[in-house]
């Protein structure tokens, strides 16, 4: 079902065709490989994973059962970019592997006239296991169970250049460069941190493996 090619029913053989098997015979996707989900549903559960990391990591290309349904879904990625950037807009990207450097580029980058380079942030909804408890504290979780999160990135310190360049965007995110000088960015900060989470630095407290995708 979904973005297939032509969506049929596929026989399967005593040991059961594996997952990209069954898409291949239903003619692949119609939806470029990087922006579909891949949802496999049985006996009233259903899982998903993105198509390319199924094609990346064979463990993940499992056994179908019969009565399986595989379903393929078009999920475009995208971040929302504000504030003192050449442009404001909310920008497609390729699958998951997007720097924060890349982000700012496609953007036209920060205006020279404006921009603070003490203060580009990162909004995110973030997984907890993403941060440690002390930097999770006690605020409350989405009704998805996630925690919004302020990443801030000082550019202003030459090392902010290289960490741009590893730290990943997601979709959904929200890049925001601020426009306010000295104590300007310092009430900033303060109204966001009492709206979202604390502000986390780049780098210092966020877990290594977790600079980037999911």
């Amino acid at each position: 079902r979904g973005e297939f090619a032509a969506s049929r029913q596929v026989p399967l053989g005593p040991r059961g065709e594996r997952l990209l098997d069954v898409i291949a015979a239903a003619g692949g996707t119609r939806q470029p490989v990087h922006q579909t989900m891949v949802q496999v549903s049985r006996s009233g559960s259903s899982a998903a994973m993105a198509l390319d990391a199924i094609i990346a990591d064979p463990a993940q290309n499992i056994r179908l059962a019969p009565a399986d349904v595989v379903t393929l879904l078009h999920q475009p990625y995208s971040f929302i970019a504000l504030g003192a950037v050449a442009r404001s807009a909310e920008i497609p990207f390729e699958g998951r592997d997007i720097s924060l450097a890349q982000a700012l580029a496609r953007v036209g980058g920060l205006r020279d006239n404006q921009a603070n380079i003490r203060g580009v942030f990162i909004f995110r909804l973030e997984d907890p296991s993403a941060l440690s408890p002390d930097a999770r504290g006690n605020v409350a979780l989405t009704g998805d169970g996630r925690i919004p999160v302020v990443y801030r990135l000082d550019l202003a310190d030459a090392r902010g250049f290289f960490v741009a360049q590893d730290f990943m965007i997601r979709d959904s995110d929200v890049v925001y460069v601020s426009t306010a000088p000295g104590a300007e960015l310092r009430e900033f900060l303060s109204t966001i941190t009492s709206l979202a989470f604390s502000a986390i630095a780049i780098g210092n407290t966020i877990a290594p493996d977790q600079s980037g995708g999911n």
